[in-house]
């Protein structure tokens, strides 16, 4: 390992993939009371949380603060590593700015050493899929400066599209407005939406029904795809197996020889989108 790459709980990896990536916890809380999650979405109780919010429960996300940054990643410095941290978007959370600002007083506190944060412009398997790369990176031998320009390079390639069963999650938030939650509840609408290049949630497309959103999905991943061999492909859903394994089927059907990963949403910002969220990640030509 030429540096030490971060991600954390948001980045909705199960540990199969987690060889060299370190990660941080994310906070949250649900009905008032705090929750720590760490990461591990393979012990995350899925129905329970999703089923909570189904019921109403209110659950509140935090950002990941400087200090949690500079108290990581200063033991790590003073050992002589570089490092490197892929953060959610910062379009959708100021967690980005938090840690670039520890990572410029890290480096003023320690002259000689890099650390790199990367700007995801995604959340969940789309800033994993980066994490992933700078394990890959790192275990290569590729110097931490490069590796940084390689993953730097990768963010606009890196697709994320989603449909959502129920707007007003994202009304809560402010991603959506009420007139139009109300409207595409009473006509069944769902919204196609992704990750833009500056990392702010838009929608792309609607669909009138659940089944033709799926398929809208799988029809972005045709449309957007790389033509390259044995593409890697990530799906998480909040609480709906059976919608994620019709889409793994679709993706099959395009690309038979896909290495297709299906895993739940991780609840940070799964408490965003909501129960029913299906979401499609891979590397593409494009946003």
């Amino acid at each position: 390992m030429t540096f030490s790459v971060f991600a954390d709980g948001t980045a909705n990896l199960p540990g199969k993939l987690l060889e060299g990536i370190q990660l941080l916890p994310s906070e949250y809380t649900a009905d008032g009371m705090s929750c720590i999650y760490t990461g591990d979405i393979e012990h995350f109780d899925m129905p329970a949380y999703y089923n909570g919010l189904r019921r109403g429960v209110v659950v509140k996300t935090s950002l990941l603060n400087t200090e949690l940054f500079m108290n990581t990643f200063d033991p790590l410095l003073q050992a002589g590593n570089d490092i490197i941290y892929v953060a959610m978007s910062s379009g959708i959370s100021g967690t980005y700015n938090a840690a670039h600002t520890a990572a410029e007083q890290l480096m003023d506190n320690h002259p000689g050493r890099f650390v790199h944060i990367v700007d995801s412009h995604g959340c969940g398997f789309g800033n994993g899929m980066l994490a992933i790369r700078a394990a890959e990176l790192s275990r290569e031998g590729v110097p931490v400066r490069e590796a940084a320009h390689i993953l730097d390079e990768m963010v606009p390639h890196c697709c994320q599209y989603f449909t959502v069963d129920d707007l007003n999650f994202l009304k809560r938030t402010g991603r959506v407005s009420g007139a139009t939650a109300l409207i595409a509840t009473t006509l069944n609408i769902k919204p196609i939406l992704y990750g833009d290049h500056t990392g702010h949630i838009v929608s792309c497309a609607k669909a009138h029904g659940r089944k033709k959103a799926i398929r809208m999905l799988a029809d972005k991943y045709r449309e957007k795809r790389m033509n390259i061999a044995a593409p890697k492909v990530y799906i998480s859903h909040g609480d709906c197996l059976q919608d994620a394994e019709t889409l793994k089927s679709m993706i099959l059907e395009i690309t038979p020889d896909a290495d297709v990963t299906v895993c739940p949403h991780e609840p940070f910002s799964g408490a965003h989108v909501g129960p029913g969220m299906l979401g499609l990640f891979f590397l593409g030509k494009e946003r």
